[in-house]
C-alpha cells in the first residue's frame, strides 16, 4: 500500500526486505526524495537484497539513474557507447563465456536486456526497435558434468548456474549495486529442484526447492561468520589476484556442480593467447569487504575468475597455485550455499530487485524451453551495475 513515505518489511529469512515506494514517487524510485532514499540506501546495505514491486513500467533511464544514485564515485560516461562497466569490451567479446547473456539497450547502454525467447520490436520491454532473441543461461554448456536432458525435463532439476559477484574483475571496480527488473517473467506455477552434485547417492544429495528461474544469493557476511577462528584470519589477509580478462582466460574450462569455481584440467586460455592486456590492469582485491552502513565484513570471491591467492601473515607472503586457490575457496564459500543459507527470489512481473553487489554473491537457476518454444516460458528483464569510482577495501 503506498503511502507518503518508504516502507520497509524485511522478508522471512536471515536477510532481504521489500520496500514499497510513497505515493509521490508515481512507481519510479528515482522520485525518492533525499531523506526517502537514504532509507533505501541504508536497507541494500543492511538487508542486502531489496524488492520493490509493481515497477514493470520503469524506464531504463530511471532505472541507470537509481543504479548511479547508489555510489556518487561513479565516473561520467567519457565516450560514445560507454557502458561504464566493460559490457562492450569483456562481456560481448566473442570468446567470453558471458557472450550469449543478453543484449544492451540502444537509448541506455548502461541497462542490459535478459531473458528467454525472441521478441518482436513493439513487445513491451523490447527498447531496441528490432527483433531480439534472449537466452536464459544453462548450466548445461558450462558445467564439467551437467544434469542430463531426463534429470531436467521429467525430473525438473536444475542447478545453480555460476555463483558470482557482478564485475569485469579487469581494469574496472566492482558496482556498488545491482538493479534487476523482471518486465515480463513465466508465473510462479512451476518449481525446480536444485540438484548440489556433491553425492553419488541420489538419496543423501543436497537439494533444495526454488521457483522456475529464481536468482539465488548468499550473505557475504554471514559466509564470513560460518568461518572457524583460523579461516577468518586467512581471510582478512588475503588478496585475490584475478586473471587478466577473466571470461575469456575461463571460456575453454568447465564449472564445478555447485558453480562456485572451475574445475582444474589446465583448459584455461593461456595468456598470451587472451587479447591484449596490461598488467596494471589486473585485479587484486581483498578477499573479505566492509560494509561502509553496518561495518560487517563480508566474504567477497569470485570463485571462477580467480588465478592465485596472495596470503600474508607473520610478515611472510604465501601465493597458491590456480588449483589450490579453487580448492581453498571452495572449502570457505560451501558452507554459505546450504539449502537453508540461500535466499531464492522468484519472479513476479514489474519486481525491482536492488541488491548490495559487495555484499552478497548471485547466481541464475533454471531451465527453460528454447527460444523458438514455449511461449509461456517467454522471460525479459533490463539489468544495471556500473563500475565503481574505487575498489573495495577491508577496514579491520
Amino acid at each position: 500500500m503506498h503511502s507518503d513515505s518508504i516502507h520497509i518489511s524485511p522478508l522471512e529469512h536471515k536477510f532481504g526486505c521489500k520496500v514499497d515506494l510513497p505515493k509521490y514517487c508515481n512507481n519510479d524510485p528515482i522520485n525518492l526524495n533525499d531523506d526517502d532514499f537514504k532509507q533505501l540506501f541504508e536497507a541494500v546495505h543492511k538487508y542486502l537484497v531489496v524488492v520493490i514491486p509493481g515497477l514493470e513500467e520503469l524506464a531504463p533511464k530511471s532505472q541507470y539513474l537509481l543504479t548511479k544514485r547508489f555510489d556518487p564515485s561513479i565516473p561520467e560516461p567519457k565516450a560514445e557507447g560507454f557502458a561504464g562497466y566493460g559490457h562492450g569490451k569483456e562481456f560481448r567479446h566473442e570468446q567470453s563465456v558471458l557472450r550469449k547473456d543478453g543484449t544492451t539497450v540502444k537509448s541506455q547502454p548502461q541497462v542490459q536486456i535478459l531473458g528467454q525467447g525472441v521478441f518482436e520490436a513493439d513487445e513491451p520491454g523490447n527498447e531496441n526497435g528490432e527483433q531480439i532473441s534472449l537466452t536464459h543461461p544453462s548450466h548445461t554448456s558450462f558445467h564439467k558434468s551437467p544434469l542430463t536432458e531426463d534429470q531436467i525435463k521429467n525430473e525438473h532439476k536444475t542447478r545453480y548456474y555460476r555463483w558470482h559477484i557482478d564485475s569485469a574483475l579487469y581494469e574496472l571496480s566492482p558496482p556498488m549495486v545491482t538493479t534487476l527488473l523482471g518486465i515480463k517473467v513465466p508465473p510462479l506455477t512451476k518449481t525446480n529442484t536444485i540438484s548440489y552434485g556433491d553425492n553419488e547417492d541420489p538419496s543423501k544429495e543436497t537439494t533444495k526447492e526454488v521457483a522456475q528461474g529464481a536468482t539465488c544469493f548468499v550473505s557475504g557476511a554471514e559466509a564470513f561468520k560460518r568461518l572457524s577462528d583460523e579461516e577468518k584470519e586467512f581471510a582478512l589477509n588475503t588478496t585475490i589476484e584475478y586473471a587478466p580478462h577473466p571470461y575469456i582466460f575461463i571460456s575453454p574450462a568447465k564449472a564445478t556442480a555447485d558453480g562456485l569455481t572451475m574445475v582444474s584440467e589446465g583448459k584455461e586460455l593461456p595468456f598470451d593467447k587472451l587479447p591484449e592486456w596490461e598488467q596494471s590492469k589486473v585485479k587484486f582485491l581483498p578477499m573479505v569487504w566492509t560494509n561502509p552502513v553496518t561495518k560487517e565484513h563480508h566474504l567477497q570471491i569470485h570463485g571462477c575468475c580467480l588465478f592465485k591467492l596472495h596470503t600474508k601473515l607473520n610478515g611472510e607472503t604465501t601465493t597458491l597455485t590456480l588449483e589450490q586457490s579453487r580448492e581453498k575457496v571452495h572449502s570457505l564459500m560451501r558452507p554459505a550455499i546450504e539449502p537453508e543459507n540461500v535466499l531464492a527470489h522468484g519472479w513476479n512481473q514489474g519486481d525491482l530487485v536492488i541488491f548490495f553487489n559487495r555484499g552478497v554473491w548471485h547466481s541464475v537457476t533454471g531451465e527453460f524451453k528454447g527460444v523458438n518454444q514455449g511461449a509461456d516460458e517467454k522471460r525479459l528483464m533490463h539489468q544495471c551495475n556500473i563500475a565503481s569510482g574505487a575498489d573495495p577495501k577491508t577496514i579491520f
